[in-house]
């Protein structure tokens, strides 16, 4: 079996192979629901080619707060000996995943002292991510947010096309779908990207980041500064 995750990857080949044992390949499709929050997570994914996005909910208000590609996995509470889940988790982009029984995943941690400890850096990034996340939400215009989102999914999606609704890009957001076309429509004022009904283009990925909120490079910091 192919390792296409990063964690997975960065392993050593002996404690990459004894997990590789007990995992399966698995499609994950496009608005697939992983989880929902407080229900029981019975699996760990380690995303391939394709991305997880983890959403919060407020009242009737939902907004996403993370995307999970093959830089990470969902879900890494299950590391902290919950299998609870703290938030919903929906797959935006379809591909493959590696997935594995959350009781396996915990025994294969305990047993190799070196996924444990990618584990719990990948959780670290986690946490410093949602945070982040907080605070763009509260400081940061909608078109810089929408910039720092459309980055993230193209980081993950490897294509410029961009599988996004009006309605998804205003529950990344928490803003109302107006409050999306405005900011849609001055991306693509500014050449950075194209836009149709359902899909968005990225024409010019240096305009984007040009617009995007100082979170996106923050936030890629972290991950550097973590998991190298």
């Amino acid at each position: 079996m192919p390792v296409v995750n990063r964690l997975l990857a960065g392993l050593p080949a002996r404690s990459r192979n004894d997990i590789l044992y007990c995992c399966e390949e698995v499609e994950l499709t496009y608005g697939e629901m992983l989880s929902e929050s407080g229900e029981i997570v019975r699996y760990a994914y380690f995303p391939a080619d394709g991305f997880i996005s983890l959403m919060a909910s407020a009242g009737k208000h939902t907004h996403d707060v993370s995307l999970i590609g093959n830089e990470g996995m969902f879900s890494p509470s299950s590391m902290l000996g919950s299998d609870v889940a703290p938030l919903r988790a929906l797959v935006q982009g379809s591909g493959h995943a590696l997935r594995l029984k959350t009781a396996d995943l915990r025994r294969a941690a305990d047993e190799c002292p070196t996924l444990r400890d990618t584990l719990n850096r990948y959780l670290c990034v986690m946490i410093g991510e949602l945070a982040q996340t907080a605070v763009c939400n509260g400081c940061h215009t909608v078109e810089a947010r929408l910039a720092r989102w459309l980055l993230m999914t193209h980081d993950r999606a490897n294509s410029d096309r961009l599988r996004l609704t009006h309605s998804l890009l205003a529950t990344m957001l928490g803003v109302r779908r107006s409050g999306v076309s405005v900011a849609a429509g001055a991306l693509q004022a500014r050449k950075a990207i194209r836009y149709r009904r359902g899909e968005i283009r990225i024409v010019d990925r240096s305009r984007l980041e040009a617009v995007s909120c100082e979170c996106y490079g923050a936030v890629k910091s972290l991950y550097r500064r973590y998991l190298g």
